[in-house]
């Protein structure tokens, strides 16, 4: 009783007990669902995964891309939720769960770093292009402007007469049927050329940086100014808006869906999007697209996931919300292929050119392909505000988490009241430290460094740090144990199914996703410039650099642990840390509540332990081997006497004392 009130609860209502109100929580589920939709609807559902689709099959591509979904995007989704629940802590953090392995959570934060500086470069070009709409003609409609070249030929009569000319040599190309010859001549559009020639001012080589292009730098200051803003107060404030920029999006694309399927040639685009080619299912690339944009769309292992869950509280339902987000990303993937592909099907339809000429992916849909359809709606500068504005919201759900995930790690790893109390000041200097190392990024060579980092800090690491993170938690720390202690958390065990799959088929389909990554692997290209050999090399270094933290981290945690042989440092470094398990007293039972009494997560600042942890190791150190075995048979009793029905074992071991509270 005296717990409850002291915890603001009145009898009979111990939901309060539930509130971490140390580390916080969010103020609803509906907030984390919302966020983690977010998180996992991104820019990708709107540019990566209509072209995945019309390359691999059509209508076909979805058979394999619901299979992966189902063995292998929601067991991963549940499992990073799960593991960030029960313990509360970001994705450093629970790697308390095996210290040795706590590399994997800093190659999380690098990945996390990585995609977070290009990724809200992205959005403040989102950004420019949405100031650049508030206008009555939108500027890259005509080919009469000073950053046209020659070769541009306008889709609307008024701005050049070239286009007359260039419409009927295609039109007489096509007739003739000499559809190769329309490749190799292909038009520049008024989009392209605004795109390149005064969007980015496109230096001729990856090397040569040129100045910075001022309106994209501002752009990208006030893209930080919002992020910073959103997580002023953390999860509490954020949370509320994700209310807005998590739903919003769902309006914009249902409005430019009703748009475009009344438009000519929208069926055609349709058709192209969903017909199956049925053959193709056999092929394995076909299967690798799928397993790989499952895998890449959700945002395992970003660290992400693990950071939103921890700020749930304990026995939320978080098996109900995997499925839930899971769901509801891959839905909104194939949605937006049907607002993109109607759009697609009416610019084909104007050009006279079959739709896979006009369809394209990444940046190249978002600010060519998609903008230049724009222009030949009616009041276009309107569907253009609409259109990048959605951009910028699916862009900023995605960035609040990456941000959050970085924060969070920082503050869980110091761990001091200070810290916690001055979380603003934490979330501000990684906001202005991530603006300084997009600046490059904004300048003459920015798209090739921004192309650069989006193919290669996080591709194959991603795959390497989930899968070593299934075998940390399925086989070095075991899975009956974790079983027991979702089972602990939720009140019912995992599924049989997501066992299997969390033990046997996800990591299965992981290295099979690793092994098609590098067979598939080409240099990367943009347009028909040919990255050097050298900025391939820096782009192969980014992605090692978070892979090569796992056994960096490992060998420095065997280093310096107890034991006499490399086999007990070894075992020692994979056992679980003292403190390890659920952050609040209450929900400290079963094996757990030996530690209850004498330390809590919420109790003591994480410094504080960490700094007892490294006494204790001194102290292990210095004894003789005879003391250490009488102290350890001497701990064994006391916790035997303490905990009067615990399930924890008794048995000797010559092992030192903190591996014991998770040896069960």
């Amino acid at each position: 009783m005296e717990n409850v009130v002291k915890n603001g609860a009145v009898p009979g209502e111990p939901v309060k007990k539930d509130e971490n109100s140390r580390r916080g929580n969010w103020g609803n589920q509906i907030e984390f669902v919302l966020t983690s939709v977010g998180y996992a609807v991104g820019l990708g559902n709107v540019w990566r995964f209509p072209y995945l689709c019309y390359r691999n099959g059509g209508g076909a591509f979805m058979l394999p891309y619901f299979i992966m979904l189902v063995f292998c995007g929601i067991p991963l989704f549940f499992l990073e939720l799960s593991f960030g629940q029960f313990a509360s802590l970001g994705c450093l953090g629970v790697w308390k769960i095996s210290p040795m392995f706590k590399g994997v959570g800093y190659g999380m934060m690098v990945v996390s770093t990585y995609i977070g500086i290009y990724y809200n470069v992205v959005i403040c070009i989102a950004f420019y292009y949405f100031f650049m709409s508030m206008t009555n003609v939108l500027p890259w409609t005509y080919c009469n402007n000073p950053w046209n070249t020659p070769d541009c030929s306008g889709v609307l009569g008024g701005g050049s007469n070239r286009f007359n000319v260039s419409l009927a040599n295609t039109t007489t190309s096509l007739v003739a049927g000499v559809s190769e010859v329309v490749n190799r001549t292909k038009r520049t559009s008024p989009s392209e050329e605004y795109w390149k020639h005064y969007v980015l001012n496109i230096s001729d080589d990856i090397g040569n940086f040129g100045e910075v292009r001022l309106p994209i730098l501002g752009c990208l200051a006030v893209s930080w100014f919002v992020v910073f803003l959103c997580l002023i107060r953390g999860v509490k404030s954020s949370g509320k808006v994700v209310y807005f920029t998590a739903t919003f999006p769902y309006v914009v694309l249902t409005i430019l869906f009703i748009r475009g399927i009344t438009l000519e040639g929208a069926v055609n685009g349709i058709k192209y999007y969903l017909t199956p080619q049925w053959h193709k299912v056999l092929d394995a690339k076909v299967w690798g697209d799928a397993a790989s944009q499952i895998f890449y769309s959700l945002g395992c292992a970003w660290g992400g996931l693990i950071t939103m869950a921890s700020y749930n509280k304990f026995h939320n339902n978080c098996f109900r919300d995997s499925i839930i987000i899971s769901i509801t990303n891959c839905a909104t993937s194939v949605y937006a292929g049907f607002v993109i592909f109607s759009i697609l099907g009416f610019m084909a339809h104007n050009l006279n050119v079959p739709v896979s000429e006009v369809a394209d992916h990444g940046p190249g849909l978002a600010f060519v392909a998609y903008p230049e359809a724009l222009t030949l709606l009616p009041i276009s500068p309107l569907w253009s505000l609409l259109f990048f504005f959605m951009l910028i919201l699916l862009g900023l759900g995605t960035q609040f988490c990456l941000l959050e995930t970085l924060v969070t790690a920082v503050v869980d790893e110091i761990g001091t009241d200070w810290i916690i109390r001055n979380k603003t000041v934490v979330t501000l200097s990684v906001a202005i430290i991530g603006f300084l190392l997009g600046v490059p990024l904004t300048t003459r060579a920015g798209i090739y460094w921004l192309l650069l980092m989006d193919n290669y800090a996080a591709s194959f690491s991603l795959v390497v740090i989930s899968c070593i993170m299934c075998i940390c938690v399925m086989y070095v720390y075991g899975h009956k144990k974790y079983f027991k202690d979702v089972e602990m958390m939720l009140g019912f065990p995992p599924p049989l199914f997501f066992k299997v799959c969390w033990r046997f088929i996800s990591p299965v389909i992981i290295s099979f996703i690793l092994i098609f990554t590098v067979i598939q692997y080409k240099p990367i290209t943009y347009n028909n410039y040919v990255y050097p050999g050298w900025s391939l090399a820096i782009g192969f270094c980014m992605a090692m650099s978070s892979v090569i933290c796992i056994p960096v981290y490992a060998l420095y945690k065997i280093s310096r642990s107890p034991g006499a042989t490399f086999r007990e440092r070894l075992k020692f470094a994979c056992q679980p840390h003292p403190s390890w398990g659920p952050a609040l007293q209450e929900h400290r039972i079963g094996r757990y509540a030996s530690l209850a009494s004498e330390d809590t997560v919420e109790s003591r600042p994480l410094r504080e332990k960490q700094e007892l942890k490294e006494e204790q190791k001194g102290e292990l150190k210095e004894e003789p081997k005879e003391e250490e075995e009488e102290e350890d048979k001497e701990r064994r009793d006391e916790i035997s006497l303490t905990i009067q029905g615990s399930n924890g074992s008794t048995n000797t071991k010559k092992t030192p004392i903190p591996g014991e509270w998770g040896a069960k």
